[in-house]
Formats: structure tokens, C-alpha cells, sequence
């Protein structure tokens, strides 16, 4: 397998899923997944969807090959996500840490 084709596939299904329906996000995770959103850590599925859903912002504009970019109500923040993915026995793959952290330069 691919790990590059794994990683764009990951990353154009993950990005759908957070625009479309932030709440579907939570079949990625598993209850030993941890969430590091600007420092704060936040671990198991329904727990990390919860504050994925609670994100203040409404509009993302992603770039999934340099990475993600969240647009405020007045002005662009670049970001720095990064997801590792474990593969299942099923054949897929969940995310055990996803971190992210927003670029102030």
C-alpha cells in the first residue's frame, strides 16, 4: 500500500467529513485516540468529535498538500495538522494522534 495514496485518501475524506458533518468525524477515532488541538489534549472518540463539533469557525479552505488553512469571519489562519494513522485488522486505517496547531507567522 501506498503510504501517499493512504495520506491523500485520508486527508480528502477526513477534510469532506469536517465540513459536511463535523459529528461523523468519530468513526476516524478510537477510545486510545488523543486529540492536541493548540495544546490542549482531549482523547477517545466521542471526546474529541465533541470538540471538534465545539470549533468556533464555520469555513475552512484546505490545501492538501501544504496542509490546511481555517478562514475566520475576518481573516485567514494557516495551520499545521498532523494525523497518525494505525491500520485495523479490517483493512483501514484509524487516527491514534491528531495535532494541531495554528500558525500565527
Amino acid at each position: 500500500m501506498d503510504p501517499d495514496a493512504v495520506a491523500k485518501a485520508f486527508v480528502e475524506h477526513y477534510y469532506r467529513t469536517f465540513d459536511n458533518n463535523r459529528a461523523d468525524l468519530g468513526n476516524l477515532y478510537q477510545d486510545g485516540s488523543m486529540l492536541t488541538f493548540e495544546g490542549a489534549k482531549t482523547q477517545g472518540s466521542q471526546a474529541i468529535v465533541a470538540k471538534l463539533t465545539s470549533l468556533p469557525f464555520q469555513q475552512c479552505l484546505h490545501n492538501i498538500f501544504r496542509g490546511a488553512a481555517c478562514l475566520s469571519s475576518l481573516a485567514a489562519l494557516s495551520s499545521s495538522p498532523m494525523f497518525q494513522l494505525i491500520p485495523t485488522p479490517q483493512g483501514s486505517f484509524y487516527v491514534l494522534n491528531d495535532i494541531f496547531r495554528l500558525n500565527y507567522t
